[in-house]
């Protein structure tokens, strides 16, 4: 028995007081109706319905669970219909789970743009830096950084970072700009410790490999952001992501120096648990951060090729994008 047909076809019974009508409204058959009714009683161990030929009306029992049924169906349709506007309006709560130095450089700045966009959002932002279990950790959406190799996630991919070696103009007047990535042994280096512990490691296009290179690292850090910063400072050359070195390089406070070295990086991709990510404040927040990415990465591509890339305007690129 489907319990609860059986339960709409007894309320549109009970309602209307004959089998027919309610059969004629719910375009079914009499004899359906009827069977429906007959196999709630038989579940339920009581008789629902008096029944002649002129007239239906409910037992006592009925009348009772009539009551309770008709609450259990009006909270049904509401859920279904909460359900379906979760789908459409993008409203309610969002965690979403991104590495400190997107969330802090990128994110941040966007934000008065999206709360004005979509103010029903009410968006729960965690700066994370290593992985957690989305499900878990009940996350909506995740911003992560390589090739995703978990099983039972749905990507989606945003940009792609290129490496890149820059220096404050103040170091390269006193110590001199390397020529080619063997040059970087002459310098004072600002390195990247890994997540798991290991050393700084830069790579550039080949013959240049780590092996051959043997670099040395005066200053090391466990942030992304702190090499680009402590080089701004005048302390030496850092090997950042393109993304964390392009307002330096706008605003004059370091140059890219090694420009035939670029080197291809990483992914950035959405992540999402596989049953959410239709919703519509999923939706919402993942096409903000794509127009977010493509307009760093339009900046970036810009500063990257300009003869003068303290011409470009970083911020005024991204601001055109994430308000339109």
């Amino acid at each position: 028995m489907d319990q609860l047909q059986a339960m709409r076809v007894f309320n549109r019974v009970a309602d209307r007081g004959s089998f027919a009508r309610a059969a004629d409204e719910l375009d079914l058959s009499r004899a359906a109706v009827s069977a429906h009714v007959a196999a709630l009683e038989k579940h339920l161990g009581v008789r629902l319905l008096h029944r002649t030929t002129r007239k239906v009306s409910l037992t006592s029992e009925g009348a009772e669970f009539l009551k309770h049924s008709r609450r259990i169906l009006e909270d049904l349709r509401e859920a279904e219909e909460n359900v379906r506007d979760a789908r459409s309006k993008p409203e309610g709560r969002l965690r979403v789970d991104v590495p400190g130095a997107f969330g802090r450089y990128l994110l941040l700045p966007a934000l008065p743009a999206f709360r004005s966009q979509y103010p029903g959002i009410e968006l729960d932002l965690r700066f994370n830096d290593h992985i957690v279990d989305l499900v878990a950790e009940q996350v909506d959406v995740s911003v992560r950084v390589g090739h995703l190799q978990q099983a039972g996630l749905v990507t989606r991919r945003i940009a792609q970072l290129r490496f890149v070696t820059c220096a404050s103009p103040a170091y390269l007047d006193e110590f001199g700009e390397p020529d080619t990535p063997d040059d970087l042994k002459y310098h004072r280096l600002l390195g990247v410790v890994s997540p798991n512990g290991s050393p700084p490691e830069w790579n550039y296009p080949a013959p240049y490999t780590p092996k051959r290179l043997m670099l040395h690292f005066h200053l090391q850090f466990n942030t992304v952001e702190a090499p680009v910063i402590a080089a701004a400072s005048g302390l030496g050359i850092c090997h950042p992501a393109d993304i964390m070195a392009a307002e330096f390089i706008a605003n004059g406070k370091i140059k890219l120096i090694l420009r035939d070295f670029v080197m291809p990086g990483p992914p950035i991709s959405l992540v999402y648990p596989s049953a959410g990510h239709q919703s519509a404040k999923v939706r919402a927040f993942s096409d903000f951060a794509a127009d977010v990415m493509r307009g760093w990465s339009e900046a970036v591509d810009r500063v990257i090729s300009a003869a003068d890339p303290e011409a470009v305007d970083v911020q005024g690129l991204i601001g055109s994008l994430v308000h339109t």
